[in-house]
């Protein structure tokens, strides 16, 4: 009877030779960079494209709805459904499957919105047609996180996986930076009708053109569930029917996290230009030297966590954002130099959770249920709380209330440092088989 190394071998891509673990790296890495691509163009190139789907004025009261509908809800409605179903496929069939599909959608999606037709050709089918590609956007970008954590944490080696898991985070600041890189390079090249007319579209097209260099890389990389773990085939639910406290346990880790995450990586330009009067240019224009920024930490943040435990990192995180998210956004002025250091320093803070998120969540399940276990609670908890990040904080500006978004981010923050608490730590143990 073969042994498991014999089978884990057999399913190897490469013939049988030890899988390279930069293979591995960029597998996972390449592809979630080019995930996250596809999913910020929309958001840099909405305003281009916004009056040609979704008209201003219209006799048909579905087209404001719709519009609505698109912009604010779909993908982060999708997003716990791609991590339910996309973390299945990647119990039941295997993580590289799972990879493999959640690159197609996104690429697809991508496609599908370079294609959208203009309401004035096509009148509602335009925005219906938009809303059915966000949804497929969403459905891939809430099964990626689940896919990828698990499998980029699995093909770490001993005392590594902490290095590994900040390559999330590393890979999705890469997208975001390509993304806002292409739109402001088409934006700079063409003028503002062609931007309107066409060149929205290419920005979709170049994503998905990576999807399929994303799907290449992907295609070899090697497995990391054994074929005796994939026979098990858990049920859709399995992991919330037999491990609640374990997937309440990951919303715990996750809230504090994601709302910290989404307010100093997407929110606070806009709450330095609403609050403080700063100018919109130059607000771009450092977020993107501070998501440069962490995204070099990320590593450094994750080979601290190999040494150390994850423990101390988390705390720190959940702490320093406890205490100090209330002065810091309080210390957000119209000076240029204030918003680089507060955004900055943030940033830092961050590097404690964000650098260890993937191999936290992946130690908490068993590999038999770990990629779903992981996608549904991580993805419903930002879609609860992380996504809605800006709209919370512009609701309590226009309620006259501004203050107390600041308060709305350590009080989340202080819900993760309770959960840290009582967390073990798990840096040194081995992952669950």
């Amino acid at each position: 009877m073969p042994s498991a190394q014999d089978i884990t071998k057999d399913r190897a891509p490469t013939g049988g030779r030890p899988p390279s673990q930069l293979r591995q790296l960029a597998a996972a890495s390449v592809g979630n960079a080019v995930e996250w691509y596809d999913w910020y163009a929309y958001s840099f190139l909405a305003a281009y494209f916004a009056e040609q789907v979704f008209p201003k004025s219209s006799g048909n009261s579905l087209v404001p709805l719709l519009s609505s509908f698109a912009v604010f809800a779909v993908g982060f409605f999708m997003r716990p459904v791609g991590g339910l179903l996309m973390g299945a496929v990647a119990d039941r069939r295997g993580r590289r499957p799972a990879l493999t599909l959640t690159i197609l959608l996104m690429g697809g999606g991508s496609l599908l919105v370079a294609l959208t037709p203009t309401y004035a050709s096509a009148g509602v089918l335009a925005p219906v047609v938009l809303v059915i590609a966000r949804l497929v956007q969403g459905l891939s970008v809430g099964g990626e996180f689940a896919a990828s954590t698990t499998f980029l944490v699995e093909s770490a080696g001993p005392g590594r996986r902490g290095l590994f898991s900040s390559f999330q985070y590393v890979s999705t600041s890469i997208g975001q930076l390509l993304a806002s890189g292409t739109a402001a390079l088409l934006a700079g090249q063409l003028s503002e009708g062609q931007m309107g007319q066409w060149g929205w579209r290419v920005a979709f097209l170049v994503g998905a053109l990576l999807s399929l260099l994303g799907l290449w890389i992907r295609r070899g990389a090697q497995e990391t569930q054994s074929a005796e773990q994939e026979a098990e085939r858990p049920g859709l639910f399995e992991a919330l029917r037999r491990y609640p406290r374990q997937s309440l346990l990951i919303c715990g880790i996750t809230v504090g996290g994601t709302i910290a995450y989404y307010t100093w990586t997407t929110y606070l330009p806009t709450y330095a230009q609403v609050n403080a009067g700063f100018d919109k240019g130059d607000s771009l224009t450092i977020g993107t030297i501070s998501l440069a920024f962490f995204a070099l930490l990320q590593p450094l943040g994750g080979l601290l966590s190999d040494r150390i435990g994850r423990k101390p990192l988390l705390l720190g995180f959940s702490l320093g954002f406890a205490v100090l998210a209330v002065p810091l956004l309080h210390l957000v002025s119209d000076a240029w130099v204030s918003l680089l250091l507060v955004q900055c320093a943030g940033m830092v803070l961050l590097t404690g959770y964000t650098a260890i998120a993937a191999a936290v969540n992946a130690e908490v399940f068993p590999a038999r249920v770990r990629a779903a276990g992981i996608g549904f609670p991580y993805s419903l908890t930002v879609a609860l709380f992380g996504g809605t990040a800006p709209y919370v904080g512009t609701w309590f500006k226009e309620s006259g209330n501004a203050g107390l978004f600041p308060w709305y981010v350590a009080v989340l923050c202080l819900v993760s440092f309770v959960v840290y608490l009582v967390l073990p730590e798990t840096a040194r143990q081995e992952l669950e088989k």
